[in-house]
């Protein structure tokens, strides 16, 4: 497949960890490649944490909060810790997002421990499968909360347009969620990048996941070739 023959390509030179998990959804063909071990999430956690948020609201029979929503919109958009504390909070912690996992599909997502929300671990198959869960329609998230959740991912802040959005045109659109972390033990980076892309009459769901980067900039720029050299592969079948 041209896609694991591009990823693997850049992956030969790249230093730390890298993978990519991939699902052409006009086609309904999938590819993984790359790293087999779990991975830090860093911020892209946060569309975890308000899926979660929105089963259980979805639970009790209500709505999100004025004060949930304007937590939510502040978490994704512009990816703001204090709004994901107070949210990890609000759906009880690592408890809370596992219970939510199971009902997502995600079996090989480990809550982070107590306040450590981005130190959850993941794989990019089960973010691919979050992914399905937020931008498919056979989901265990209502149509309102899987369309509150793509309007947040497709507003994102300008300055946290990148990744998966790489090399787009005009005449593309994305929706995604990034998440980089500096490793207090080694000083290396997480740097991840998930969400939907469309290009060239194709729409992909895309996880990128690596770690052990030498600097946030070093991971954005492997981060940012993998999903381009995999959009390229699909889009130019």
């Amino acid at each position: 497949m041209r896609v694991e023959e591009a990823v693997r390509e850049v992956l030969a030179g790249a230093e730390g960890n890298a993978a990519v998990a991939a699902l052409d959804l006009s086609t309904g063909e999938s590819v993984q490649v790359g790293a087999e071990h779990d991975f830090v999430t860093a911020s892209i956690v946060k569309v975890d944490i308000l899926a979660t948020l929105l089963l259980q609201a979805s639970d009790a029979g209500r709505s999100l909060t004025a004060q949930e929503q304007r937590q939510a919109s502040v978490m994704i958009e512009n990816s703001d810790n204090a709004a994901a504390n107070a949210l990890w909070d609000a759906i009880g912690g690592a408890e809370g997002l596992a219970k939510a996992n199971l009902r997502l599909g995600l079996t090989e997502t480990t809550p982070g421990p107590g306040v450590y929300w981005g130190l959850t671990q993941t794989t990019p198959a089960d973010q691919l499968r979050l992914l399905q869960a937020v931008f498919g329609e056979d989901s265990v998230l209502s149509a309102d909360a899987r369309g509150y959740l793509r309007g947040l991912m497709g507003s994102v802040a300008s300055d946290q347009d990148w990744g998966i959005s790489a090399g787009l045109d005009d005449s593309g659109s994305v929706h995604l969620k990034n998440g980089w972390l500096a490793r207090s033990e080694s000083g290396l980076w997480v740097v991840n990048s998930i969400g939907r892309v469309e290009a060239g009459g194709d729409t992909l769901l895309l996880a990128v996941l690596c770690d052990g980067q030498a600097s946030q900039k070093a991971g954005i720029s492997l981060v940012e070739d993998l999903a381009e050299r995999t959009r390229t592969a699909v889009t130019d079948g």
